[in-house]
């Protein structure tokens, strides 16, 4: 826990932050992310940076005749360290 003291004096409020060293719900540590471009792949990649995981290169799309479809990966910031 940490308290900042702001340029006038006032403490600023006080925050826990508690770090994990390993994906929530027993998620792997390095996930791939397809769907089809809509607003539901989105919402994923959305929760998964939620969750703490960070983007792991660039996104990727093809088209399979009917709709694009999208790919990202994500991995978890511990395992980058590795």
């Amino acid at each position: 826990m940490r308290s900042w003291i702001w340029p006038f004096g006032a403490l600023a409020p006080r925050w826990e932050v508690t770090l994990r060293t390993e994906p929530p719900d027993n998620l792997p540590v390095y996930r791939l992310l397809t769907g089809k471009d809509d607003a539901e792949f989105c919402r994923r990649v959305s929760e998964a940076l939620r969750l703490g995981y960070r983007l792991y290169g660039s996104p990727c799309c093809t088209f399979n005749g009917q709709a694009v479809i999208v790919a990202q990966a994500v991995i978890w910031p511990s395992a980058e360290a590795e």
